[in-house]
């Protein structure tokens, strides 16, 4: 009966046609009473190598393929793909970054899996927008992974290679609106006075 059921819930895994997954999904696949047999059955889904532990409360459908940047949203919701990442999604930057960056509306973290870094950086609710969602992750719009970056590197969190940068894929126009809804503080002032001289805004 034991395997009877194990193999249900392997059924169900795929017949769903999810590849990421958290407690909650699997709880909804795999319906038993038994919170201690819920996990009994969650262990041997991953010892058989059915499901991959990505992190707590997260995994992976094995032998998928998943993009690094919707395994990024997945990990740390919510967020969505920023910074260089994202300049570098758009053509903006030519340098590929060594991790993949996000924003978040929590705290800042960074999680590692399969040797790939992924950063998230915590902003403001108000300033969480911005993104949409292409292919199947959500990744902010050219300007707004600008203005992102040059905001976290008016705080010093942040580099900026001015030199690498492709300024002639950036709508001007949408960036000067972007620009006024960050706190405009002295150091950002500051950072935005310096990507005049850059951009002849």
């Amino acid at each position: 009966m034991e395997s009877f059921n194990l193999s249900s819930a392997i059924k169900e895994i795929y017949q769903s046609q999810l590849r990421l997954f958290t407690i909650k999904t699997l709880k909804d696949l795999i319906p038993v009473k038994k919170e201690s047999t819920f996990f009994k059955y969650l262990n041997q889904l991953v010892k058989k190598r059915v499901l991959i532990k990505i992190s707590r409360g997260k995994y992976l459908l094995n032998n998928v393929k998943v993009s690094d940047f919707e395994l990024a949203n997945f990990l740390y919701p919510p967020s969505y793909i920023s910074f260089e990442t994202a300049l570098n999604f758009w053509g903006i930057l030519s340098q590929f970054p060594y991790e993949i960056a996000s924003a978040t509306s929590r705290k800042t973290v960074v999680k590692n899996f399969e040797g790939k870094i992924f950063s998230y950086s915590h902003l403001d609710k108000s300033l969480f927008w911005g993104f949409k969602k292409v292919e199947s992750f959500l990744i902010a719009s050219k300007e707004k992974a600008f203005v992102d970056q040059l905001y976290l590197y008016a705080k010093g969190l942040k580099r900026i290679n001015w030199d690498e940068l492709n300024y002639q894929e950036i709508n001007k126009d949408i960036l000067r609106a972007f620009l006024q809804k960050y706190p405009q503080t002295k150091q950002f002032s500051k950072a935005i006075n310096l990507l005049k001289t850059k951009l002849g805004l």
